[in-house]
């Protein structure tokens, strides 16, 4: 009686350990299924626009630009704002995430990469959970094994809003200043990445006196960097 116990217990620890192998094995093949194809495939919506359509039900405007026809004011002023170690690391910056740690601020400072960001945008949701920080933790290792530097950026600069309901610099360049992704001078590009913190409530093109010294801020860290010279190291 007992051998049979034992055998029926083993049984079942095997088709336990089966069921769990597959079901991971298909969670991996899925996040690469929704990372590997985006090193060729512009992706049609995100997470985030999705959620806003759905709460909002606003207009959302997503005009896909490819990297070549943008002016590279708009990605240099990115990076100067958001991820200045961008093209060195692997999707994360532990030396700034150290010091929004431990560094004794009312405001908590900002460490996420560019590469975090984008994974927040393309498949997560606000918040801060330990849940989501996991998965954003796991999906930006895969976005940076599978995706050239200048991809990710292409595509963050695609999907990330820069005012209420508008998406990307090809939407944010025509609806907010008239003019093409290709004809964005220095100081509106700097506008537009002094917003990214909070575009619902930050405005380019009406600029508080916040976002006027944070775009001052960010073109002298662009001539800190370079220039667009800089941009070659990706």
């Amino acid at each position: 009686m007992k051998k049979n116990k034992t055998a029926h217990q083993k049984s079942l620890t095997k088709r336990i350990l089966g069921y769990a192998v597959i079901t991971f094995s298909s969670l991996f093949m899925a996040s690469i299924m929704l990372t590997l194809p985006l090193r060729w495939l512009d992706p049609f919506t995100t997470t985030f626009i999705i959620q806003e359509s759905f709460a909002d039900k606003k207009i959302i405007l997503l005009d896909w630009e490819p990297y070549e026809n943008m002016a590279k004011t708009l990605p240099m002023a990115i990076i100067a704002s958001e991820d200045q170690k961008f093209p060195d690391h692997f999707g994360f910056d532990f030396d700034s995430l150290y010091k929004a740690l431990t560094e004794n601020r009312k405001q908590t400072r900002g460490a996420s990469t560019i590469s975090q960001q984008l994974v927040k945008n393309l498949y997560l949701w606000p918040g801060r959970s330990l849940l989501r920080k996991g998965l954003e933790a796991y999906f930006t290792i895969l976005i940076e094994v599978f995706l050239p530097k200048r991809r990710i950026l292409e595509i963050y600069l695609n999907v990330v809003e820069f005012a209420p309901g508008v998406y990307g610099v090809g939407a944010a360049s025509r609806e907010l200043f008239s003019r093409s992704p290709a004809h964005i001078g220095a100081y509106q590009a700097a506008l537009l990445a002094a917003v990214l913190p909070n575009p619902k409530r930050m405005s380019a093109t009406a600029p508080s006196s916040y976002v006027l010294n944070r775009a001052a801020q960010i073109q002298n860290a662009v001539r800190s960097l370079g220039g667009v010279a800089y941009l070659k190291n990706l």
